[in-house]
């Protein structure tokens, strides 16, 4: 009867990991560009050889749970540092200005004290060559859907052309390389690299993209996910009961 009881408890314990998951969705529902953290389901496994009594299945992961690369819902803000990636790509930033380079399709950027474009998380924008871009206090602002920033500067002359301060480093990464979300929320290779900027991505400015999260399906998934985890707590208390009745059955007659 062990057995079912292990069995049950691993049920449970792989429902725990989609809870989080799920809380963690949730939670991230109004943050532009996130990405939706998607369950791994894994595969069984018996722990030792078929037909035997110690026989046990469990369920395990197959590596690194991914993420939806679906796009989010895409809104008109009508503010100059607000940047959408438009279908497929990423941007480039350096989370907390310190960290190694990560992609992400969070685009409510803001001009910080030293000049240098950070997003809503703090995450510094990099160029091409992977450097915070600095960007000049400025009376008007254009990106182009390539990337270029061209600004003109408060104490320029107002007949003076645009200056072009840099380009937002982007990619389409292809379909041999695999992006993964690292423990720091990150989105990178799985050697915790990024691939090189090629640039094809399409920029929209004045547009924000949303979270790709579904908020209904994610809790029409609890509920579910709920009536589950009541099974499998039923399904441990039921092979209890059992195991307490063949005991009591096998016990030796009082004397």
């Amino acid at each position: 009867m062990d057995r079912m009881i292990y069995t049950a408890l691993n049920a449970l314990t792989n429902q725990r990991d989609q809870r989080v998951t799920q809380a963690q969705n949730l939670a991230n529902q109004n943050v532009p560009g996130y990405r939706r953290d998607l369950n791994n389901d894994g595969k069984a496994f018996f722990a030792d050889a078929l037909n035997t009594e110690m026989v046990r299945a469990f369920q395990t992961e197959t590596g690194p749970a991914g993420f939806s690369e679906e796009s989010g819902p895409l809104q008109q803000t009508g503010e100059a540092l607000d940047i959408a990636v438009i279908d497929d790509g990423y941007f480039y930033v350096r989370p907390d200005g310190i960290g190694d380079p990560a992609l992400s399709r969070r685009g409510d950027m803001r001009r910080m004290a030293d000049g240098t474009l950070a997003n809503g998380a703090g995450d510094m924008l990099l160029d091409v060559n992977m450097n915070p871009i600095q960007v000049p206090v400025y009376r008007e602002i254009q990106i182009t859907d390539i990337g270029e920033i061209w600004v003109d500067p408060i104490d320029a002359d107002p007949n003076e052309p645009p200056l072009l301060v840099g380009t937002l480093a982007s990619v389409i990464p292809t379909p041999d390389q695999k992006l993964l979300k690292g423990a720091d929320g990150q989105i990178r290779s799985p050697d915790s690299t990024v691939p090189p900027p090629n640039q094809l991505a399409k920029l929209s400015q004045g547009v924000l993209e949303g979270s790709n999260v579904n908020t209904v399906e994610e809790l029409v998934n609890s509920i579910e996910m709920q009536r589950s985890f009541e099974l499998g707590i039923r399904m441990v208390s039921t092979a209890s009961k059992i195991d307490e009745a063949g005991a009591r059955l096998l016990r030796s007659p009082d004397a």
